[in-house]
This record gives structure tokens, C-alpha cells and sequence, in this order.
């Protein structure tokens, strides 16, 4: 590479100064200062009518009673398109070209999408969950092999809370594509229970009992009506289906009571429930 010389040294020197001189300096400075200042001021506009618009929107889905993980997902895909909308006004007034920065981010969306295949897999679950809602914030489900109350809805992942109150995360796209099995869904449940009685016990009376108990409870309800029934004659025991319905925030402690004073009220009356049990015979031969 060539040296420079004295001579090229002192001409760039010359050049600077005459630039400065003349003024032409303030020409170009001029309109690039102004760009810069009027895109500072669309930038903190922008941002403050941005704040404006999100308020009031928040407000409507409010006042519309939308459901909280519908409308924080809204709230953050508007958020996102707003301010990248006005990045690209105060870049295009900066003078930057964003027709070839447009490009650029197209090509990297595309090699972002491609390597975060299973997160957008869980984004679009998500969005699914969101929109359709086969459950909501509070309801007991079971879904990917998890059974929970769900605390959050977010784009990504589920959270539930657990019996023994552990917080499991699940991705998305496992419960969507899946069977989800809402427990919470409808008001009201069934319990269903299989209570045995000797085969030397009266059936009629076994029957009785059970329905005086289920009588006696205030929390089963009477419509629709119970179902006590011989349902099989096992090997062991004449087995009956029991089939209450109770509001579904009584389910277990129905269920759990309603077994404790069966087997109670059978032991004060003579009625046993048996457990398994073989006959074994043995045969002796002679020898002859």
C-alpha cells in the first residue's frame, strides 16, 4: 500500500478547512438534526398515544367481561404491533431505508421460525387455547397426563396447581393436542361407587339402607335422582352400583363420607361387605 504524502496530507487538510469555512457544513448538518430531533418526538409521541390506545382497550374488554388470559394475550399482540410500527416511522424518518431492513427481518423470522419450530408449535396451542377456551383460570383439568387446578393461560405454557399444591408447567402444545377432560366444566357431578354385599345377606334390605343414607344428606341432590341398582353377581359378592349426583365443589367430600357411612350402617345391621375370597378342596387317594 502507498504511503501518504506530505502533500495529500496537506490538501485533506485544506479540504477540511475550506469545508468548515464556507459553511457548507451547516447544510447537511441542518436536516439531519432536525430528522433526528422530529423522530425523537414521534418516538415519545408514538409511545404516549401507544400507552393511550392499550388503556382504552383494556378498558372495553374490561367493561365486555373478557376472559384474563384472552385479553392479556390481545393486550401484548397489539402492544408489539403498535411499537413496531413506530420503530419503522422513526427509523424511515431518520432516513434509514427500511425496505431492505424489512427484507432482512423476513429472512431472519424465517431462520428464527425454523429453529424455534416447537415454540411456535406451542405458540399457536396456545393461541387455540386462548380463542376456544375448553377451560378457564380456576378450573380443575386433566390434560397431558396432568391433573390440576389451572392458575395460567399464557401463548406458550399452562400452568397448573396440583392436589399436594406443586406447580407443574406444561407446554401448550401437549394439552391442545390431546385429550383435556374439564372436571369443572358443568355445575353438578355424579359419583359412582361399587358396593359388594354378601350373597347370604337380604338384598332389599342392603338397598334401603343405602337410600336412607343418601335421603339423609342434604348436599346430594334430589334432581336427577339417585341410582342404587345391582349392577353384577361377582364371585365373591352381589356388587351395587350407588349413583348420586352432588354440585361439583362437594364431589370428594361426599364421596369420601358417603363410603364411611355405608360401611358403617351395614356393620349396626348385619350387613357384610365381603372381601375375595376361594373355596379350596382337597382330595385324598388311596393307594392302591
Amino acid at each position: 500500500m502507498a504511503e501518504a504524502t506530505p502533500e495529500d496530507t496537506q490538501s485533506i487538510v485544506e479540504k477540511a478547512i475550506t469545508f468548515f469555512q464556507d459553511g457548507s457544513w451547516i447544510d447537511l448538518l441542518i436536516p439531519a438534526f432536525t430528522n433526528l430531533c422530529v423522530a425523537i418526538a414521534i418516538f415519545i409521541i408514538g409511545g404516549w398515544v401507544i400507552s393511550k390506545v392499550l388503556k382504552i382497550v383494556d378498558k372495553l374488554m374490561a367493561v365486555r367481561k373478557m376472559d384474563e388470559a384472552l385479553s392479556g394475550f390481545l393486550h401484548a399482540i397489539l402492544s408489539s404491533v403498535l411499537k413496531f410500527v413506530l420503530l419503522l416511522i422513526v427509523i424511515e424518518q431518520v432516513g434509514i431505508d427500511t425496505t431492505s431492513l424489512l427484507a432482512i427481518l423476513g429472512a431472519a423470522g424465517l431462520a428464527i421460525g425454523l429453529a424455534l419450530k416447537d415454540s411456535l408449535s406451542n405458540f399457536a396451542a396456545g393461541v387455540m387455547l386462548i380463542i376456544f377456551k375448553p377451560f378457564n383460570i380456576g378450573h380443575f383439568v386433566e390434560a397431558a397426563g396432568i391433573a390440576g387446578v389451572v392458575e395460567k393461560i399464557t401463548v406458550f405454557n399452562t400452568i397448573f396447581r396440583t392436589g399436594d399444591n406443586k406447580e407443574i408447567i406444561v407446554p401448550n402444545a401437549q394439552i391442545y393436542g390431546g385429550v383435556i377432560v374439564n372436571v369443572s366444566a358443568k355445575p353438578t357431578r355424579r359419583i359412582d361407587l361399587v358396593v359388594g354385599i354378601g350373597y347370604g345377606d337380604d338384598i332389599k334390605k342392603a338397598r334401603d339402607l343405602m337410600k336412607q343414607i343418601i335421603e339423609a344428606d342434604s348436599r346430594i341432590l334430589k334432581d336427577p335422582g339417585a341410582v342404587i341398582a345391582v349392577n353384577e353377581l361377582g364371585a365373591s359378592s352381589v356388587d351395587f352400583v350407588v349413583r348420586p349426583w352432588v354440585n361439583a365443589a362437594d364431589y370428594w367430600t361426599v364421596k369420601w363420607e358417603l363410603l364411611e357411612t355405608i360401611k358403617e350402617t351395614f356393620d349396626a345391621n348385619g350387613v357384610s361387605i365381603p372381601y375375595p375370597q376361594q373355596d379350596i378342596h382337597v382330595f385324598k387317594e388311596e393307594n392302591a
